[in-house]
This record gives structure tokens, C-alpha cells and sequence, in this order.
């Protein structure tokens, strides 16, 4: 297959799916979801195969959703029109949702090798892989939980408990590799020099493991928690991340992109300043107009 914003190759036991757009830090386009899938999809067709390793290109594996032209542009959400229909944004991040849990859905187990930054969306890529292992210096974290975003894949609550999952989204905060092993929400953290090393004697052990066993004890576990009501945990985030895009609070943000760029918004979310909430966020939409 003929791939835009991801390489994929299968070597030996070995498959790897590369997100390729390094000049973006990774950042996820319009294609790149579906194109995940899809090596996915391939890798799991191909009866040599028996792991899959999801890793990112240049300096970072996954920065989420490259929103800034979006974010600047003078549009109030997914759609160009207004009123804003919450069921067809729904469709189209649950899609994207959907997409990145190709990993967790994969019959073959799939380890993602995270450098750089795993953030927002990228964190959802991630988090979805069976195994992670980070560099100790990576960083991974939420910060669209401040505003303007929920994890549509509410892997977080599944990984770390409810306390820690807490602590992460009420702040949106970033962790490095070391504390995110400590917290049980990757597999490993290792200096980064060694991050490739780990990561390639993990897929090695594991793909002397016939493929059929493999496939039900991943479809044993990944049942536990499809018990445990992950689809409709899912439903619930991805319809909130489309309101949150919609509250007062969420307009403003982008009002400020807008107004200053995105990268300008994206730090005065991220400083630790109090935001602009409830009434003041109106006040302030209807000061401009």
C-alpha cells in the first residue's frame, strides 16, 4: 500500500509503522489515522508477522492533532457552519477514535516506542498500543485537558487508576518517562540512547510466541476490559471533547489563536494561569464582537 503520513515495513516477525511527518513533530494530519489502520490492517494480514512496533520519525513520536491552521483560522469548530451539530463531529473524531484503537483491537500485540513527546492526541496513539516504552526524558500528557480537548480514548483511567487519571487530566500536566513507569501507565522507561535496544528485544522475545497464542491472550485480557465498559467510556469523551470545543471557554481559546496564533494560546494554556471561566469567558466573546 502507498502511504502519505506514516512509512510501514515488515521485516522477519517484525512490522513497523513510523508516523512521518517529522517537520511537524508528527503531528496528526488528515490522513494519518485512517493510514494507521490500514499498516495495521496490513501487518495483521500478513501471516509472518507476530508484533507490531508503532514509533514516530525525528524528534519527537507524536505532538497530537497539528490544529494551528485550524485553530487560527476564523471558523467555531469542526464544521464551517453554524449551528454546530454535536453528532457529526462526534462521527468524525470517533472515526479517528476508532482508528488509533486499531492498536488495542490489532490480534497481534503492538508496542509503541515513544522519544520526544507523546501529547493530546499523540498520548491517545500511544496509550492505545498494548506496551509502551518510553525514554526517561520523553514527556507525555493531556494539555488540552485544561480546555479545548478530552482524551477520546480515555485510555488514562484504564492505565493508572482513578487517582492518578485525576491528577493527569485535572491539570493536564506532562510527566516524563521515569515517573510514567513509576505510575504503571507505560510498560518501561530507559535512557534514551537504550530506547531502541528495549524496544527491539521485547518485539524480538515476543515474536518467538506462535501467533495464535498470542491472539488469545490479547483477546483475553483486552475482554477484561470491554467488560469493564471501555466502549461507552469512549462515547462519553468523544462527545465531550466536541463540547468542549463549543463552551464558552473553548470559543475563547480559539478566539485567541486567532487573535495571536495558536502556538501564543497554546502557552497561556499551558502556564498555570487561571483561564477564563464561565461568565467571564462570555464577557469576554461578547467584548469582541
Amino acid at each position: 500500500m502507498t502511504y502519505r503520513s506514516i512509512d510501514y515495513e515488515a521485516v522477519g516477525r517484525i512490522a513497523r509503522i513510523t508516523l512521518n511527518r517529522p517537520d511537524r513533530l508528527n503531528a496528526i494530519d488528515g490522513a494519518l489515522p485512517g493510514e494507521l489502520r490500514q499498516a495495521v490492517d496490513e501487518a495483521n494480514a500478513d501471516d509472518h508477522v507476530h508484533v507490531i512496533v508503532v514509533a514516530g520519525a525525528g524528534r519527537a513520536f507524536c505532538a497530537g492533532y497539528d490544529l494551528k491552521r485550524f485553530a487560527e483560522r476564523h471558523t467555531r469548530g469542526i464544521q464551517e457552519e453554524m449551528p454546530w451539530d454535536q453528532m457529526a463531529d462526534y462521527r468524525v473524531m470517533k472515526r479517528n477514535t476508532d482508528d488509533f484503537m486499531s492498536l488495542w483491537r490489532s490480534y497481534k500485540p503492538t508496542i509503541a516506542k515513544v522519544h520526544g513527546y507523546a501529547v493530546a492526541g499523540g498520548s491517545d496513539i500511544a496509550l492505545c498500543a498494548d506496551l509502551v516504552i518510553m525514554a526517561d526524558d520523553a514527556r507525555i500528557g493531556y494539555p488540552p485537558a485544561r480546555v479545548w480537548g478530552c482524551p477520546t480514548t480515555a485510555m488514562w483511567v484504564y492505565r493508572v487508576g482513578v487517582e492518578r487519571a485525576k491528577r493527569l487530566l485535572f491539570t493536564g500536566d506532562l510527566i516524563d518517562g521515569r515517573t510514567a513507569a513509576e505510575w504503571g501507565l507505560v510498560h518501561r522507561s530507559v535512557p534514551a540512547h537504550l530506547l531502541d535496544t528495549a524496544v527491539q528485544e521485547l518485539a524480538e522475545r515476543i515474536a518467538t510466541v506462535p501467533r495464535n497464542q498470542l491472539m488469545m491472550q490479547k483477546l483475553m485480557i483486552n475482554q477484561a476490559f470491554d467488560n469493564m465498559g471501555m466502549a461507552g467510556t469512549q462515547m462519553v469523551a468523544t462527545l465531550f471533547d466536541g463540547i468542549t470545543r463549543h463552551t464558552p471557554e473553548g470559543m475563547w481559546f480559539k478566539r485567541e489563536a486567532e487573535r495571536h496564533g495558536f502556538q501564543q494560546a497554546v502557552a497561556w494554556r499551558d502556564s498555570g494561569q487561571p483561564l477564563p471561566d464561565g461568565v467571564e469567558a462570555k464577557a469576554l466573546l461578547q467584548e469582541d464582537g
